[in-house]
């Protein structure tokens, strides 16, 4: 008995990138100079002013434990920012800091879901979404979307997966690993789907500031604000302020779920690291220069990257409206023999040869439940992605 380890885990899918991670860090081990985009996280330092204000959190002795949801000020400045940028009541008593948004995602899960509940998850999906789901003892039922559709799940696909073993419905805009964000228009067609079915709406919101080329960035709470009594909106510093390390995420929930939640952290996690939190309260607080910078810079790589995966062989790629991916098709490939007499079956073999013969590590887009593409973080340099798009195209310009 001691060696058999929880049933649950054997719903759990163990992760496609694994073995390309491993294989990434033997060639380093090697002296190869491999380029990753694999990272989903900003390659900017935090900014200065936030780095101060935890260094003066810990100087002062702030080092204690903090309460299960968060330090008031935090927890008020979340609330205040939320009314603020999303025009929906909220207040810090909604509000439950956590150790990232995976957390908060997790506390969900564990306060909402039970076996038999179904969460719907539009696809292409960030990884975590289903898994989580299953380690509740839930089912994720999933909504295709494509390319075509600017990866967008549409009202009718919607509906459609919609039962009355619905519990929640999974939300992400801008989108993991597509970079697309819904339009105020699309998302009122979606409230009004939702709205009939008694279900959370869970809306995963953590790369809400990374948006470009003007595009207007709307919560589906602000879009529907009648539905708030059942929305739970996901949030954080590590996207936008480049503060991944730092683990501070937040859920914004109604008021008896958000104790739930607390309840699920207080026998988990306990609290995020105190001084990690006054550094979000910083950032919460901090002009918009910083990011300004780091949203201009990325948008001059999205443009880069795009259009130099466009020009390569075969490969299809929409442009993303915010996130830092380029998620391209690269079926066209896959049927393709490489140099080493190696038949391309799928996204896995594509993403294993490409770290082999290009020295590119990416993300095969099967772990993402969209098979035969790839995700590509341009939180890289533009000299970076220059040099990747010259080893892609010589190695592309191979396969027979």
């Amino acid at each position: 008995m001691a060696n058999q380890l929880a049933a649950r885990l054997n719903a759990v899918t163990p992760s496609v990138t694994l073995a390309i991670n491993a294989r990434a860090q033997e060639l380093r081990a090697r002296g190869v100079d491999v380029i990753s985009f694999g990272a989903g996280e900003p390659d900017f330092d935090t900014p200065e002013n936030i780095r101060e204000a935890g260094r003066k959190a810990i100087a002062e002795g702030r080092t204690r434990y903090t309460p299960v949801s968060g330090i008031p000020e935090l927890r008020r400045a979340i609330a205040e920012r939320s009314v603020a940028t999303r025009g929906a009541p909220a207040k810090a008593e909604n509000v439950t800091v956590t150790v990232g948004a995976k957390g908060a995602l997790f506390n969900f899960a564990l306060a909402a879901l039970e076996e038999g509940d179904e969460v719907v998850i539009p696809t292409p999906c960030w990884v975590s979404y289903p898994e989580q789901v299953r380690i509740a003892g839930a089912t994720p039922v999933y909504v295709e979307s494509t390319l075509e559709q600017g990866w967008k799940v549409s009202p009718e696909a919607l509906r459609a997966a919609l039962t009355p073993r619905t519990k929640a419905v999974v939300l992400c805009t801008p989108s993991n690993p597509t970079g697309a964000a819904y339009t105020v228009a699309e998302l009122e067609a979606l409230a009004d789907v939702l709205r009939p079915h008694d279900c959370w709406i869970l809306s995963d919101e953590i790369y809400a500031g990374l948006v470009y080329d003007g595009f207007v960035q709307r919560s589906i709470v602000s879009v529907a604000p009648d539905l708030a009594p059942r929305m739970v909106i996901i949030d954080g510093v590590s996207k936008t302020y480049a503060m991944t390390g730092w683990r501070v995420g937040w859920s914004i929930a109604p008021t008896h779920l958000a104790k739930a939640m607390d309840t699920v952290q207080g026998q988990g996690a306990t609290s995020t690291a105190t001084f990690s939190q006054w550094g979000a309260l910083e950032a919460l607080n901090s002009p918009p220069t910083e990011l300004d910078r780091m949203r201009v810079a990325f948008e001059a790589r999205r443009n880069r990257l795009v259009a130099g995966l466009r020009a390569l062989p075969g490969v299809r790629c929409g442009m993303p409206e915010g996130a830092f991916y380029a998620f391209c098709d690269v079926r066209a490939w896959l049927g393709k023999l490489t140099p080493m007499d190696k038949v391309l079956a799928t996204d896995a073999d594509v993403a294993a040869w490409l770290l082999d013969a290009a020295h590119i590590a990416v993300v095969p887009g099967s772990a993402f439940m969209a098979p035969g593409h790839l995700r590509l973080s341009y939180a890289v340099s533009l000299e970076t992605i220059d040099k990747a798009l010259e080893r892609l195209a010589g190695a592309v310009s191979t396969l027979v």
